[in-house]
């Protein structure tokens, strides 16, 4: 308990007591804009061929997902 009384002493010790109010202008900086490297583009994706699929009652088809967000985790039993 003495050792976490003396850490707390000495960080309120660094602290500079004439601070500015407010965030520093490190902060307020907008972030510099990454670019995106350019991928190819390799077409439409193709179909889904599986014809069984885990929780769900029928094979789903890339036409029923189109404007949707969908995240596809591919695995088998082994």
């Amino acid at each position: 308990m003495k050792y976490w009384f003396l850490l707390l002493i000495g960080l309120a010790a660094c602290v500079p007591q004439n601070a500015p109010a407010g965030p520093s202008p490190a902060v307020t900086e907008p972030p510099t804009k990454v670019e995106a490297p350019a991928l190819p583009d390799l077409g439409p994706a193709p179909e889904l061929q599986n014809e069984i699929w885990l929780n769900v009652d029928r094979p789903l088809r890339l036409s029923e997902l189109r404007g949707k967000v969908v995240l596809l985790e591919m695995w088998t039993f082994g």
